[in-house]
């Protein structure tokens, strides 16, 4: 069994938090995903009796030799993790639990959340494993992306949601005015969708000129998701702005970060692209798209960081109550 075990429902973005903050903390960390069943996945992080047997046997085998830490995301990891506190585990939550956090030892929140407390930790943007390493092992696995012409402009692609309503023929304006700056500077255009990606865009991406150089991916029809290679090789980087974690990303690597429509965006989501944009991190899209310098942010190692100074002063604490 590993000391440090991520928690999570298995969907994509709270998984890749949860393993990426395990990792940081534990190169040897542990994975479990939780198969919630019925009333716990509805009331969850809600305790209430046999919780324990309502997420799978992973779990339950996990929950009979409880690790030393427990990190979870999301609203059924919360309820795990606060199970797993209570049978001696240290446990690290991530993203507001929607309960009084005192059910956890620390709790890691998006400063747009407004989430605030002496056991919590606020972080900009989302936690992933992109940094230095994680980019260069990028570059060497997808070397065939090194030789498209420079200067190589990403596309990261997203799609509308009810934080940024995103129209289709804007976005076919968007392609169109990268298209005709990049074919201007003899550079190369890789677009790449998401699973939030609406077949309409995907579509409008797959139509850029096939002349213009670059790639074009729009699912496993395309082949391999080349999003690793391309946030290494990338240049410039362009971003849709409706994913918090797409654009954390993108701000990890070493290229200047515009990001596309950031107006249009309301709720948290402005204010995570307001602050975003305030850090001097990203820049509005304009018809310029000229270079700029900027401090790549990597919250997961800070965020890592201040969990083992915090973990281990509890754990002092705890061995010597009377200080």
């Amino acid at each position: 069994m590993s000391a440090t075990v991520a928690l999570h429902d298995g969907r994509a973005g709270n998984a890749r938090q949860a393993l990426a903050l395990a990792r940081a903390l534990d190169p040897d960390a542990g994975e479990c995903t939780l198969q919630p069943r019925a009333p716990w996945r509805w009331l969850a992080p809600h305790l209430l009796p046999g919780a324990a047997g309502g997420f799978g046997g992973p779990f339950a085998a996990l929950a009979s030799r409880p690790p030393a830490l427990a990190i979870g995301c999301g609203r059924q990891a919360a309820l795990a993790t606060r199970l797993l506190r209570e049978r001696g585990s240290q446990a690290v939550q991530l993203l507001d639990p929607r309960i009084d956090t005192r059910h956890w030892d620390l709790v890691i929140a998006p400063e747009h959340d407004g989430l605030r407390g002496d056991n919590v930790i606020t972080m900009l943007g989302s936690l992933h494993p992109v940094d230095d390493p994680w980019l260069a092992q990028a570059r060497r696995e997808f070397a065939h992306i090194a030789p498209l012409p420079a200067p190589h402009t990403v596309l990261l692609v997203g799609g509308p949601s009810r934080h940024a309503a995103l129209a289709d023929e804007d976005f076919a304006a968007l392609l169109q005015q990268l298209a005709h700056h990049v074919r201007d500077e003899h550079g190369s255009l890789s677009v790449i969708a998401s699973r939030r990606t609406p077949p309409r865009w995907r579509e409008l991406l797959a139509a850029l000129p096939s002349g213009l150089p670059g790639i074009r991916w729009r699912d496993d029809r395309d082949g391999a998701n080349p999003y690793a290679g391309l946030l290494g090789h990338a240049q410039r980087i362009v971003c849709t702005p409706d994913s918090v974690n797409m654009l954390s990303e993108a701000a990890a690597t070493l290229a200047p970060v515009f990001v596309w429509s950031a107006g249009i965006a309301n709720g948290r989501l402005r204010l995570f692209l307001d602050a975003l944009r305030n850090s001097g991190r990203v820049r509005d899209l304009d018809d310029a798209l000229a270079p700029f310098e900027a401090e790549p942010l990597r919250e997961t190692a800070r965020v890592a960081s201040e969990v083992r100074r915090r973990l281990a002063a509890a754990g002092m604490q705890a061995r010597n109550p009377t200080g």
